[in-house]
């Protein structure tokens, strides 16, 4: 006999935990935003776990700089485990979370633009991002 439930699994890399608050529609392609809108929508419901990784995840595998499990190229890759590992020094790798749990936790320690200046500052979308344009 199979179990058949509603819960919803996702494995998303550290700083897509703030990249999804601020979620408004922008994107690479129509591909990367359906897909991101999709995992977005997934992570405001209950029923829905995520599991932290600091490799490719569910958003990066639509990503078009995604090559061989690698974003971009080796110096794009290299800032992007950087701005993983500043988050994964506050939040715990090793569970799997509640997605409304996780949320919340991540906007408690992650709330002004002092907090997330080594991961937002840099980023190409911050411009677009109401995350980071919502931070005092």
């Amino acid at each position: 006999h199979f179990l058949f439930t509603n819960m919803m699994k996702n494995k998303l890399r550290e700083h897509h935990l703030l990249c999804l608050q601020g979620f408004k529609g922008y994107g690479y392609n129509d591909s990367f935003v359906k897909n991101m809108t999709y995992i977005n929508n997934l992570r405001k419901s209950e029923n829905t776990t995520i599991t932290i990784t600091n490799k490719a995840d569910d958003i990066c595998r639509c990503c078009p700089n995604l090559k061989n499990d690698l974003c971009g190229n080796e110096k794009q890759n290299a800032e992007i485990i950087k701005m993983d590992n500043e988050i994964l020094s506050k939040i715990d790798n090793s569970k799997e979370y509640d997605a409304l749990k996780l949320f919340n936790e991540t906007k408690h320690i992650f709330n002004s633009k002092n907090s997330v200046k080594d991961v937002c500052e840099d980023c190409c979308w911050h411009e677009e991002c109401l995350f980071y344009k919502n931070l005092k």
